[in-house]
């Protein structure tokens, strides 16, 4: 068989892929982009890849590509209709990251509510060294417990992140991101009470048609003055602008976010000039990469293949 792994780099270079080799022969590139996939994948029987365009467009000329697997979950960049048409399997990789971007979902919870980053910079400044009372809480902080915690998207991580939230003594309530939700275990609302009722609001839903720019100026506007909006899903499901005017109006405190509109951060985007910490946190679409999730990650590709060889469906999304 012939591989090729066109992202080698998307999951880091401390974790091991040479597994692959047990295949066949594999090539392996550090980081594919559009113009160069047609070219790379040409002989290839396997595709492993993340971001780079799957479509008509890059792999016409693929005349024995039979599988391509993904470094992901989301499969926006594969055009999965052409691929069936093509007879070619699409497997991806699920819940490999819960563990970790729930994590993160209450590290930027927790970094924003508790004033987190001013504390720090006061310590380091000197401000408290030069101060002559044992404590410092200028800037006054609030607890988890007794708050609301409102969730976008009740699949593997928003239910990990509600697991989280309970612990922490909130109340917990959710809004299904495709309305098909089955999750008894939490009360689930309406979008409109979700944003009137959270005083946390995290999103852990997939980019749709129903979820874009989903928290938009209006909806920010129905939110209390006083909550956190974290977003770890996808950028595009809340619009920057938007955002922007909420928190330089005080529609509301503060905003986490791991997964911006366009990644990486544009020169243009508005919520760069936003340097206050306690106001907004930015982290480079890294929550769902702890060495062991992307060590799972590969883990479950692995897997993916030695299925399709032995003739098994495993992850496939385009049947």
């Amino acid at each position: 068989m012939k591989l090729v792994v066109l992202e080698r780099d998307s999951v880091g270079t401390d974790v091991d892929v040479t597994c692959f080799e047990e295949f066949g022969e594999v090539t392996y590139y550090g980081n594919t982009v559009a113009e160069t996939v047609a070219e790379r994948v040409k002989d290839a029987e396997i595709i492993i890849s993340n971001k780079a365009p799957m479509n008509e467009k890059t792999l016409k000329d693929a005349a024995n590509v039979k599988l391509i697997c993904l470094f992901a979950t989301g499969y926006d960049n594969v055009d999965l209709a052409y691929c069936k048409s093509r007879g070619i399997k699409v497997a991806n990789v699920v819940n490999y990251c819960s563990p970790a971007v729930a994590q993160h979902t209450l590290l930027l919870a927790l970094a924003l509510t508790e004033k987190l980053f001013f504390y720090d910079e006061y310590v380091k400044s000197g401000a408290y060294g030069a101060q002559d009372r044992f404590s410092n809480f200028d800037r006054p902080f609030t607890e988890l417990s007794g708050k609301t915690w409102g969730i976008v998207g009740m699949g593997s991580i928003g239910h990990k992140v509600a697991c989280l939230a309970e612990a922490f003594g909130c109340k917990v309530i959710f809004c299904s991101a495709s309305g098909k939700s089955t999750c008894t275990e939490y009360e689930r609302v309406e979008f409109d009470t979700l944003l009137r009722e959270s005083d946390i609001l995290s999103l852990h839903c997939p980019l749709s048609d129903r979820t874009r720019g989903l928290f938009d100026r209006e909806a920010f506007s129905r939110m209390k003055k006083t909550a956190v909006l974290i977003n770890v899903a996808r950028g595009p499901v809340v619009n920057t602008q938007d955002l922007y005017d909420a928190l330089m109006e005080e529609q509301i405190a503060g905003a986490g976010l791991d997964v911006l509109e366009k990644e990486p951060i544009a020169e243009d985007n508005p919520l760069g000039q936003i340097k206050d910490s306690t106001k907004l946190i930015i982290t480079p679409h890294m929550s769902w990469a702890s060495l062991e999730a992307r060590t799972r990650l590969v883990g479950e590709v692995m897997k993916n293949i030695r299925s399709f060889l032995d003739g098994e469906n495993r992850n496939v999304v385009n049947l």
